[in-house]
């Protein structure tokens, strides 16, 4: 295997660990911790790619650069959901949220 491979293939673990911990969790802050670890596993690969593909030098890493800036803007809107929803019901649980249907 290549060194390339090793690092796609610890980018694929991540991923599947954050998707795990997507479908799996009832916390939304947890949710949200493994989208992050999702949307990381996703800037590795693609930082991983740029850096072994010939010709590709550095566009990994101007992609990664705005994945992280939409990161940032997920979170930011998903933790003001998050407060606003435990101030009026104090409690973080997915399934409190059903509520804000329609």
């Amino acid at each position: 295997m290549h060194a390339v491979d090793w690092w796609l293939l610890l980018s694929a673990l991540l991923f599947c660990i954050g998707a795990y911990g997507v479908l799996a969790r009832r916390n939304v802050i947890l949710v949200i911790m493994c989208l992050e670890l999702m949307l990381n596993a996703v800037n590795l690969a693609l930082v991983a790619l740029s850096n072994f593909l010939p010709g590709a030098q550095g566009r990994g890493s101007l992609f990664a650069l705005f994945v992280i800036t939409i990161a940032a803007a997920e979170v930011t809107v998903g933790l003001g959901i998050v407060i606003s929803n435990y101030r009026n019901r104090r409690s973080v649980q997915a399934d409190d949220y059903d509520e804000m249907k329609g």
